[in-house]
């Protein structure tokens, strides 16, 4: 049984339309971004555990060793880790406001911060 058979006129437009919202989100996400360079903040088992400015090239050694982030060119990537998956570490360099690598096993969150950031999210009367 093949579902793209099945679809009608309509459903392919709605499909249509649904991509192309997705893309124009992700098109001004992409321009919006803070273009200068921020910090990375470093979470282990939800309490910060460091955070490093993305302007300076370095590597860090995490959680006593567990895992290992470098820091290159403005981008955060996970190098080492000692979990069985290693799924953080074959994540893409992260360099954009809210973007995160995560380490499950370790307990290990690798977040962007902005240098920018708001003191205020919104303004009520």
């Amino acid at each position: 049984m093949n579902i793209f058979k099945k679809m009608k006129k309509n459903d392919w437009i709605l499909l249509g339309i649904v991509l192309c919202v997705a893309v124009v989100f992700y098109v001004v996400r992409i321009f919006s971004a803070d273009k200068s360079p921020g910090y990375v903040k470093v979470s282990i088992d939800g309490r910060t555990a460091g955070t490093y400015d993305l302007s300076e090239d370095q590597e860090i050694e995490i959680n006593g060793g567990t895992n290992r982030m470098e820091i290159k060119d403005g981008k955060v990537k996970m190098i080492e880790a000692s979990c069985p998956d290693q799924l953080c570490m074959h994540q893409k360099a992260i360099s954009l406001d809210k973007e995160s690598i995560i380490c499950l096993p370790n307990k290990v969150v690798l977040q962007i911060e902005s240098r920018d950031k708001a003191e205020l999210d919104a303004v009520v009367k």
